[in-house]
């Protein structure tokens, strides 16, 4: 196995949960905003939905990073990512212009992201993870 086959799903999942620790930590530091961006979007109880999205995003963050149940970890940001995207950048209702636009961005950026997620599901997390650890302590067999 090559040193790319071996360190890019590695990379990747970082990149990955950099971003979605970035997102994170911008509802920690933003949070009395974020949470009236959230009721002007209507979402009921967005205090709650904020906390249940922040730890979501943790448990989602520690499984792609140490590659520990990274196929649970990646459907469980993928439902939420998903489920954000299509709850919170409604393009398909908005008139033309710039904020049709941005909106457009963050939606497409989510799917995007949404589809990476969808890799980590169907292919796993490369060998560089806890979930590829030899059974039992001792070395595993190759099938």
């Amino acid at each position: 196995m090559s040193f790319s086959e071996t360190i890019s799903p590695f990379l990747g999942r970082c990149a990955l949960v950099w971003f979605f620790g970035a997102a994170a930590m911008n509802i920690v530091s933003d949070w009395p905003h974020v949470a009236a961006g959230l009721e002007a979007r209507h979402v009921p109880l967005a205090p709650a939905v904020l906390l249940v999205a922040l730890v979501l995003i943790f448990l989602g963050c520690i499984s792609l990073f140490f590659g520990y149940h990274t196929r649970h970890g990646a459907v469980l940001l993928f439902g939420l990512t998903i489920v954000a995207a299509f709850a919170l950048h409604p393009v398909w209702t908005m008139a033309d212009g710039a904020g049709r636009e941005g909106e457009f961005a963050i939606f497409s950026r989510d799917l995007a992201i949404c589809g990476g997620l969808l890799l980590l599901v169907g292919m796993g997390p490369g060998p560089f993870a806890i979930d590829n650890r030899a059974k039992g302590g001792g070395k595993g067999k190759k099938h």
